[in-house]
């Protein structure tokens, strides 16, 4: 089956440096193993996963005239995906982070916004979306649910399926202030943090519902090494993780979001899509940065049937 992607939203340069226990005093220094960049982003690092799982996918966003967009730009074409809708802006600085990488692979982050909120639905490439079969919109939240509800109405009147990740933590002021988007998406891929966070909700269950009654068709959301659950108004499906050597987990949402959609655009059913979402997510967890891993649609799915799965509890 054909499927055409436009990732519009964050679009994020990441440098890594690993492994970080602490951060030196004063003007100390520390020797680490590895420093790296890549592309990131709800949007970006979405696509970019899309395109190795045999996607065809364009990126379209803002970033700035600066050295740090030119590199994001051609890492991300490198990988195989469109960027010719990325718009470019002088008046501010291409978004990055710097994220230290613990032991453990989690990581904090230090962050700078840049010209992710100057994008808006004047700047959506509506005609190109129309033609699309795809839109998943990274970081609906950066211009908030009125805005976003502009380009994904007209996404979904054009019969394209819509979906959306979110990029900031779990508040529960967020949740109004993407509301209006809600009832214009077919898929919202949140992770657990996010769901409880922004509904206050007891359970993840009930939080998903949440969002269901707000008019999102499905939720299908992360829990890291307890997998994932998608949850429709008739099914709740649990997907374990698998058992890799965890070395990062940057992108690991965005990877899974990547497999999530690939299925969906493959036919497959909701468990097969969050079954192929977690393998892209341990692919991508057993380096460095979002774009770890030399795979592809066949790689992943050999991986799903052969790799050790974790215990959901």
């Amino acid at each position: 089956m054909s499927q055409t992607v436009i990732a519009l939203g964050a679009h994020v340069f990441d440098v890594q440096v690993r492994p970080v226990e602490g951060i030196p005093e004063g003007q100390g220094a520390a020797l680490v193993d590895q420093i790296r960049f890549g592309p990131a982003g709800t949007a970006a690092g979405t696509a970019l996963i899309l395109a190795k799982l045999g996607a065809a996918v364009r990126t379209a966003g803002a970033v700035g005239t600066d050295p740090i967009g030119d590199l994001l730009l051609s890492m991300l074409a490198g990988h195989g995906v469109d960027t010719s809708l990325v718009l470019r802006r002088d008046d501010t600085q291409t978004s990055a982070s710097v994220l230290p990488i613990r032991p453990d692979g989690s990581r904090p982050a230090f962050h700078v916004l840049g010209a992710n909120v100057a994008y808006g639905p004047d700047d959506a490439p509506h005609t190109q979306i129309a033609r699309a079969t795809h839109l998943h919109m990274g970081a609906p939240e950066l211009m908030g649910g009125e805005a976003a509800a502009k380009i994904l109405a007209r996404a979904r009147a054009a019969g394209v399926v819509t979906s959306a990740d979110l990029l900031v933590s779990g508040d529960s002021g967020l949740f109004d202030w993407i509301a209006l988007a809600l009832p214009y998406l077919d898929y919202l891929l949140p992770n657990e943090d996010q769901v409880l966070g922004l509904t206050g909700a007891a359970t993840l269950e009930d939080g998903a519902r949440r969002f269901l009654a707000e008019g999102v068709g499905c939720v299908a959301v992360t829990r890291g090494a307890r997998g994932a659950l998608v949850v429709t108004k008739d099914d709740v499906i649990e997907i374990p993780a698998f058992a890799v050597d965890v070395v990062d987990t940057t992108g690991c949402g965005d990877a899974f979001s990547a497999g999530f959609l690939r299925g969906l655009g493959l036919g497959r059913g909701l468990r097969e899509c969050g079954v192929l979402g977690c393998a892209a997510a341990a692919l991508v967890a057993q380096g460095l940065g979002s774009d770890h891993g030399d795979f592809d649609l066949v790689t992943a799915d050999v991986f799903a049937t052969t790799a050790a799965i974790l215990e959901c509890h």
